[in-house]
């Protein structure tokens, strides 16, 4: 049988390898946050024809109608969509772009236009925050109180907890390291993405826990080690399974759902994939480590004190 439990610190350093660079990112560059959250204006058009669209070009009319637009942020969708981000204009200022826009490519069809105040930016931001700091203490609650007839229950909430945060760390990171290489933003379909992946990662872990509870009851006289391993093993090609089912309509959408919900696919394709990652390689065996004291061992040696052999 495959021992996963046993090189538990393997799959550790992995994790760590992976969320450390995002992590730093983070804390370099922050987060390139959109207007859902910093406040600005979205400008989505659909041209009637195939046209060479120019962000260059598009920068400057933006320019040159409002001299404070001076940066937008262009991408193109094929060749007859464009998306624009800018801080917040006024519907003449959007009126005069779009008149020479027109002449410079012809006829299109606006298909969005939002403009986003600063205040109401910082209102959903502050309201993003406390959304995942609800999620989290919920599902810390629930899971306590689902594993009440197991030994420390508490200890599966965390661990599931610690996963779950891994995951959000993983996505949180590569948004950062994403903003700053390709220039994507978080906006209000990102908080979407990280509420779902936080439901999947967590839903991984109580698959897998819940089959650790069954077989305490089953084999007494095993280690808890070998039911914790012997549970993941049960539980993997359901895992396995069921997210594969879902990574391949993610990446149909990626590929061909459009640039409008692209990057939103993207964020939950990486996090659905982290997600049953930390469920079999993380929270089980992060339980396993804290059972056996490693955990008591590992405070311990941050502390500068000595532990017993």
């Amino acid at each position: 049988m495959f021992d996963i439990v046993g090189k538990r610190y393997w799959y550790f350093g992995f994790s760590a390898l992976i969320v450390i660079p995002g992590l730093i990112a983070l804390f370099a560059f922050g987060l390139p946050l959109a207007i859902d959250f910093t406040g600005g204006s979205l400008l989505q058009l659909e041209f009637s024809q195939s046209v060479g669209i120019s962000t260059a070009q598009i920068k400057t009319i933006y320019a040159t109608n409002a001299p404070e637009l001076d940066d937008p942020l262009v991408q193109t969708s094929g060749e007859r969509g464009l998306l624009v981000r800018s801080k917040s204009m006024d519907v003449e200022t959007k009126n005069a772009i779009e008149a020479d826009i027109r002449d410079e490519y012809g006829d299109f069809t606006e298909l969005r236009f939002e403009s986003v105040g600063p205040s109401v930016g910082a209102q959903v931001a502050n309201r993003a925050s406390v959304a995942v700091a609800l999620a989290a203490a919920g599902i810390l609650l629930y899971i306590a109180w689902a594993f009440r007839h197991v030994p420390n229950p508490f200890r599966y909430a965390v661990c599931a907890i610690i996963a779950m945060l891994h995951d959000v760390g993983v996505v949180v990171g590569l948004a950062a390291i994403f903003g700053r290489v390709f220039g994507w933003e978080v906006d209000a379909l990102f908080l979407t993405a990280l509420l779902t992946v936080i439901g999947f990662s967590v839903h991984d872990s109580i698959v897998v826990f819940d089959r650790i509870r069954e077989n305490i009851g089953r084999h007494r006289g095993d280690s808890f080690e070998n039911i914790v391993n012997h549970s993941i093993i049960q539980t993997l090609d359901r895992s396995i399974n069921t997210q594969l089912t879902v990574v391949f309509a993610l990446t149909a959408l990626a590929l061909f759902g459009g640039i409008t919900i692209r990057h939103f696919v993207v964020w939950l394709l990486i996090g659905i994939v982290s997600g049953t990652y930390s469920s079999i390689f993380n929270a089980s065996p992060l339980l396993v480590a804290w059972e056996n004291g490693e955990l008591t061992g590992w405070f311990r040696r941050w502390r500068g004190q000595q532990v017993p052999a």
